[in-house]
């Protein structure tokens, strides 16, 4: 009533500093009033009942009125300076604040009576609903630009922090107010954000948008679930989806809003970012953590919300607290949030290229100096959040392909979605990248995790063919260098050594012909080297030359152990030439005349003759010799002579009685399979076919996974290859091993395993991995190269001379009795057996 009468200019000192509290004032009364008659409203009590009416009518008219003044306000002109109404917005939003509140805690303070006054109640909300639009609008037209005093921006900064609390108030009330107090918050803003910027909490609204987005999120996910369960799609139920979904992308929008004009003050809400990152994706398919929904809602969710938040990365990138965070070197992350981080790093590395090369240098490089933050190069954090989403990777999940070529979206594996995107960076990436990116392959290919190492070893093989000729031969120049200067037997050179095969095909002509002339494979030096290569990599004449003298080397290093002392300490160089041997057998053995394949094989045969079982067992550089022995005789299967065969049978069987390691039995099995192909002779069957057959049926019921598996293949080839159909039965020596064969063949699983039931599984050997590679890490077991055990002090009595010495007799016996074997002894051999037998009675006869 009296407004209309008063000018703008005198508002705030003569009628709002005035009128106002005390409305306030009454507005708390009628507030206390509520919550004290409350406790004892129900519908027996008449008279209390209509008081709390009372009460509730009088605040809607108060909130009328409170709208009516700032409704009047707003049509006095077009630019209201702030300091004509400063006391009316906090006032105002006092109001709002509480009324709010109060109908939010409703339930709560009225409890089982809450019937008799919702009516009121609703109009309660609805006033306060009209009473901060109308506010709002009036904030819209207030004029900051002759506000230079501190007074003014301290009072808008308090209007806003003081909106930020209503939204966290109303935030799960009603989807269409949420928004629109965001929207406001996010106007008001950016619109002064030159007067604001050094006076807003940027942190808790950064904090706030983080907060709903992600309560949005997970709303929008919890109503897919719903709709997934019942199988209906209600109508009213995908409108409130698709509501949702969009309310999410308005946060989303808002938050690139907000971060484009204030991220220089967003240092210490890097993490809340990341956090709400990594919490989006962890509960979205295709996490193992994720609810099951449709794909439909999947998809509408992925290009309404999710693309939304692409724009923020690219915000972001330049922004050296959000790196440092990003590729911290002591990021602890819970199991479910390793995929999300790995997806984050790939969508960092697909927009890298867009940013200057100083922010490129900063995400590849690492931290350079000891005073920088801690951090990890682009590359190497990739590499081990990729090794931590072990779950993932075994399961496997799969993810969005790409379209090629007008063909459909094919989904891929996690393997395959980093891979193909660790090498389109590395198409793209300038050569100043190459150092980071070489170290962190190396460091990959070394490290723990195997299918990290195959990952890398994929990445520097696509690295060797897109590069230059001239970079693939450097590569794998000091790809052999470390292959030669590794110490001892450890797994990184098995690793090495499968990726120096793989580059060796990659290689032009003629640097394979520089290969050969560095590491000259007639050498023996260059013998640990050329047992890793394949020797079809070569061109066809290079592959006969190096051949022949791997050939030659490896033969006369066999002859030479053969001539000598036959000790076990000098044995393992024999190793190293039957591995040589073996490839040059498997990648070359058609380049050799039937000569030198002879020749092989009667090395092959001596060596045989010097195994004893117990020595076997017992000495692991004698089960890495016959794990060699068994593939070079499986190569030379077809020539193999009747009298070997049954001696190799005969030790197997003696072997596998001991209980040997896993890679012997697995060793045995890649043989026994290949005796499919051949005829074994009438003369030897009664010796042969029995020890076959009792060596597969312990193989079929050996309980570890692997050899058990591997015995079923290696059964189903034999029984499909061999001429022996009689043999086969006698193989299966119960009704479960039969069974288990059946099984197989129909490639039929025993339990069926849901998909949830799998997940869940998955999830717990995860735990488990983790564990045990972070006891490992910690133990430090894989902080560098795996070296030779030092050797073990010698004791008094020594007994090592004996045992060599026994050894290298029972070896020159066997050798001798092989010799026998063969043809006609000469005439002095009996005598000097005789001797022996003296000797040997009077040495016996010695010992104490």
């Amino acid at each position: 009533m009296f407004l209309p009468h008063i000018n703008l200019s005198e508002l705030e000192q003569t009628f709002f500093s005035k009128v106002l509290p005390k409305a306030i004032q009454l507005f708390d009364d009628l507030l206390y009033e509520l919550s004290s008659q409350a406790k004892g409203l129900s519908s027996q009590n008449a008279e209390l009942h209509k008081a709390v009416r009372n009460v509730l009518q009088t605040m809607v008219q108060l909130l009328e009125t409170l709208t009516g003044c700032v409704r009047h306000i707003c049509t006095l002109q077009e630019s209201v300076p702030l300091e004509s109404i400063r006391t009316l917005p906090s006032s105002i939003l006092y109001v709002i604040k509480n009324t709010f509140m109060h109908c939010k805690d409703s339930e709560s303070v009225y409890s089982g009576c809450l019937h008799l006054i919702s009516d009121l109640l609703q109009s309660l909300f609805k006033e306060a609903y009209s009473l901060q639009k109308q506010l709002m609008e009036l904030l819209d037209m207030i004029s900051m630009e002759s506000a230079s005093a501190e007074d003014s921006v301290l009072d808008m900064v308090s209007v806003i922090h003081t909106v930020l609390e209503i939204c966290s108030v109303i935030s799960n009330m009603d989807h269409a107010l949420h928004a629109n107090t965001w929207k406001f918050i996010i106007k008001q803003s950016l619109k002064h954000h030159s007067l604001l910027q050094s006076h807003l909490k940027h942190k808790d609204i950064l904090s706030g948008l983080c907060k709903d987005t992600l309560f949005s999120f997970h709303s929008c996910l919890q109503l897919a679930e719903q709709m997934k369960l019942s199988g209906m799609q209600e109508s009213t139920d995908h409108k409130l989806f698709q509501k949702t979904v969009k309310l999410c992308r308005f946060f989303a929008n808002s938050l690139v809003h907000y971060t484009k004009e204030f991220i220089h003050f967003l240092s210490d809400s890097c993490c809340q970012f990341h956090q709400l990152y990594l919490q989006i994706y962890s509960k979205f398919p295709p996490s193992l953590y994720a609810p099951v929904i449709s794909e439909a809602h999947r998809d509408e969710i992925a290009k309404v919300f999710l693309v939304a938040l692409d724009p923020l990365i690219h915000q972001f990138l330049p922004f050296r607290p959000f790196l440092e965070l990003v590729l911290s070197e002591k990021l602890d992350l819970s199991p479910e949030l390793h995929l999300p981080q790995c997806h984050l790093l790939i969508t960092v590395m697909d927009t890298l290229h867009t940013q200057p090369e100083d922010v490129q240098a900063l995400w590849t490089t690492g931290s350079q100096f000891s005073e920088d933050v801690s951090r990890l190069s682009l590359f190497s954090a990739l590499f081990l959040s990729f090794q931590q989403c072990s779950g993932e990777l075994s399961l496997p999940v799969c993810l969005p392909g790409v379209m090629d070529n007008g063909q459909a979206e094919v989904p891929v594996t996690l393997y395959h979605h980093v891979c193909v995107h660790l090498c389109a960076f590395i198409a793209s990436a300038p050569p100043s990248h190459f150092p980071q990116l070489e170290r962190a392959l190396l460091d990959a290919v070394l490290g723990s995790s195997m299918i990290t190492s195959l990952l890398a070893m994929d990445s520097w093989c696509f690295l060797a063919r897109y590069g230059t000729a001239e970079l693939c031969a450097h590569h794998v120049f000091v790809i052999a260098h470390l292959i030669k200067s590794c110490p001892g037997e450890c797994y990184q050179l098995s690793i090495l050594g499968v990726l120096l095969r793989r580059m060796l095909f990659l290689m032009a002509p003629d640097h394979q012909v520089e290969f050969t002339q560095k590491f000259p494979p007639k050498e023996t030096e260059n013998l640990p080297l050329w047992q890793h290569i394949s020797l079809k990599a070569l061109t066809p004449n290079l592959r006969k030359q190096v051949a022949h003298q791997l050939y030659a080397v490896g033969l006369a290093q066999c002859r030479q152990w053969l001539s000598g002392r036959c000790t076990l300490g000098e044995l393992q160089p024999v190793n190293v030439a039957l591995s040589v041997l073996l490839t040059v057998c498997n990648s070359a053995g058609d380049a050799l005349e039937a000569g030198l394949q002879a020749a092989v094989l009667e090395a092959v045969s001596h060596l045989w003759a010097l195994l004893q079982v117990k020595q076997v067992s017992s000495q692991s550089c004698l089960q890495q010799t016959l794990c060699l022995l068994l593939p070079l005789l499986e190569f030379f299967i077809q020539t193999l002579d009747p009298q070997l065969i049954t001696q190799v049978f005969a030790v197997q069987a003696s072997l596998l009685e001991l209980a040997p390691p896993d890679h012997v039995r697995l060793a045995a099995l890649d043989l026994l399979s290949s005796m499919g192909k051949v005829f074994i002779p009438q003369e030897i069957q009664g010796q042969v076919v029995p020890k076959l057959s009792c060596l597969f049926a312990s193989l079929l019921a050996d309980k570890t996974w692997l050899i058990y598996q591997h015995a079923l293949e290696a059964f189903t080839q034999f029984a499909e290859a061999t001429s022996h159909e009689d043999v086969v039965p006698l193989c299966l020596n119960s009704e479960e091993t039969k069974n288990e064969i059946v099984r197989f063949l129909a490639k039929t699983r025993q339990v069926e395993e849901t998909a949830e039931a799998r997940a869940e599984r998955v999830k717990r050997e995860n735990a488990v991995y983790s564990m045990h590679f972070l006891k490992k890490e910690m133990d430090g077991e894989w902080s560098s190269v795996a070296e030779p055990l030092a050797k073990r002090a010698c004791h008094s009595p020594c007994e090592e001379p004996y045992k060599s010495a026994i050894a290298t007799a029972e070896g020159a016996l066997g050798a001798l009795k092989l010799l026998v074997q063969k043809g006609p002894s000469p005439a002095w051999l009996a005598v000097k057996l005789e001797a022996l037998q003296t000797a040997i009675a009077i040495l016996r006869n010695s010992v104490r």
